[in-house]
């Protein structure tokens, strides 16, 4: 079920009235209520797959007892391995069996041995990748003695397909979330206002700008040999713009239908396209992967308590587990390696510090700039579609920039509508003043402090926005589903 559906504007109210005003007095039923309401948002999409999340629960939840009531060391890493081969077996043979079989036999042909494909048709589910991450979260504290497991198998339960967050995040760990669905619960009015806030500002990323980009970025990455020069540049860099409104608008929804429920995630998005610094921008984007990675790939892998050289290749490990994480496609490891290597360098001169003179201005855009580089890989459908972008940009650039009829038919080669072009400039400009305010705050914050003429202004402002100029007709998925 998507956020952005008819289904999920019938679904929230239902579940909202049930929750609050029939199972109010009982915890045990708000959990049974947000079990089954889970199931039934998941299961929209493709209901045999729930017996994939039921199977991790069911896993978990008892191996994470075993762990914790286990005096053997030995015996605690053994069920730990089990939960480790449960959680991603089933993870790789979805997602990755199919990438590594074509793969080796890529690999085989390209040696002169000759083989055939003949993977199977495996569907993805939606948002393995999440839970999956979620619930070893769960496991491993317990094994790490930082986690006590939880005896209430209705809670637990719910913490896994808990359905805000279950499909793209925020991936919560179980020392935040779970102990919630452990204690009574009650409405607070100013919570749920604080939700609905963020719920509208991130309907107004999704649906205003992410959407209505992606038609622009979808023209040209579909057919990448037909451009050259600008479209290919501003196709890019409305990339950047849509899979961060895509994604954090996501984030801005779960965090906000979960503040109505009285529940409270984390942080997932931080104007990261502000940041000076490449490990800046990992300390703003995907807050919950990007801190999953580092406390459960690369501290485990050593740190930053070894030598230069080690934690460079700890950095690279990371990185390039981070890329394939996102997608089986050659292009995410690449993509990964890129930010592996530029936080590798990072690293070398953080010391040093050689570019301190250099304005913030400056390295932010640098910064971004390197980012969208990347983005590039992310994007493409493949390696050479990527490395065709690469060179197709610099191709009838200079004429472009120099002779105002070529620019003019370079860019309307990928704008159908100069009108509606001209709605999502002014989209753009709104959604980057708001950006630019809430730099190192939230949405809640910033939007708390004004008085109310202003902010119901505001809301009434956005409301007209989405209604007039969002990409309802797109039926648009999340670009984080297919992950």
């Amino acid at each position: 079920m998507l956020f952005n559906s008819i289904d999920f504007f019938y679904f929230l109210p239902i579940v909202f009235a049930l929750y609050w005003f029939v199972f109010k007095e009982s915890l045990k039923a708000q959990n049974i209520l947000i079990v089954l309401a889970s199931y039934v948002f998941y299961g929209a999409w493709d209901p045999r797959f729930l017996a994939l999340i039921i199977i991790s629960s069911i896993v978990d939840f008892y191996l994470g007892q075993a762990i914790y009531n286990s005096q053997e060391q030995r015996r605690r890493k053994l069920y730990l391995m089990a939960s480790l081969a449960v959680n991603l077996g089933i993870l790789g043979f979805f997602k990755y069996y199919g990438f590594f079989v074509d793969s080796f036999v890529d690999l085989l042909n390209a040696f002169g041995l000759q083989a055939h494909k003949s993977t199977l048709n495996i569907i993805l589910p939606v948002g393995i990748s999440f839970y999956t991450f979620q619930t070893l979260s769960y496991t491993i504290d317990i094994y790490r003695h930082q986690l006590k497991p939880t005896k209430d198998p209705i809670a637990f339960f719910a913490f896994v397909a808990f359905f805000p967050q279950l499909v793209a995040g925020p991936i919560e760990r179980a020392s935040n979330l779970l102990p919630q669905f452990l204690k009574n619960r009650n409405f607070s009015t100013e919570y749920a206002v604080s939700g609905l806030r963020l719920m509208l500002w991130g309907f107004f990323k999704k649906v205003v700008i992410a959407d209505r980009l992606a038609q622009y970025v979808d023209i040209v990455y579909s057919s990448p040999s037909e451009f050259q020069g600008i479209p290919l540049i501003i196709a890019t860099f409305f990339f950047a713009l849509q899979i961060y409104c895509d994604f954090s608008g996501y984030s801005d929804i779960a965090i906000g239908v979960a503040r109505l429920f009285g529940f409270d995630l984390m942080t997932n998005f931080q104007t990261p396209y502000f940041a000076t610094s490449l490990r800046e921008f990992w300390q703003r984007w995907h807050i919950s992967l990007s801190t999953w990675f580092r406390d459960y790939v690369y501290i485990p892998l050593g740190g930053n308590r070894v030598g230069e050289v080690r934690k460079i290749y700890n950095l690279m490990v990371t990185f390039l587990v981070s890329g394939l994480w996102h997608g089986a496609n050659w292009t995410f490891v690449i993509w990964g390696g890129i930010h592996g290597l530029i936080l590798s360098f990072e690293t070398i001169f953080r010391k040093s510090k050689p570019f301190n003179f250099v304005p913030n201005i400056i390295k932010g855009l640098f910064i971004f700039t390197i980012v969208c580089l990347a983005w590039v890989f992310f994007r493409a459908n493949n390696v050479t579609d990527a490395f065709l972008i690469f060179k197709n940009t610099f191709s009838g650039l200079s004429i472009q920039l120099t002779s105002p009829l070529e620019f003019e038919n370079a860019f309307r080669a990928f704008i159908p509508s100069l009108k509606e072009f001209k709605n999502v400039a002014i989209s753009l400009i709104l959604f980057g003043i708001v950006e630019v305010f809430l730099y190192n705050k939230s949405f809640h914050q910033l939007v708390d402090k004004w008085k109310a003429p202003l902010r119901w202004g505001f809301y009434y402002l956005i409301v007209f926005w989405i209604m007039y100029f969002g990409a309802f007709n797109r039926a648009a998925q999340f670009i984080y589903f297919q992950f």
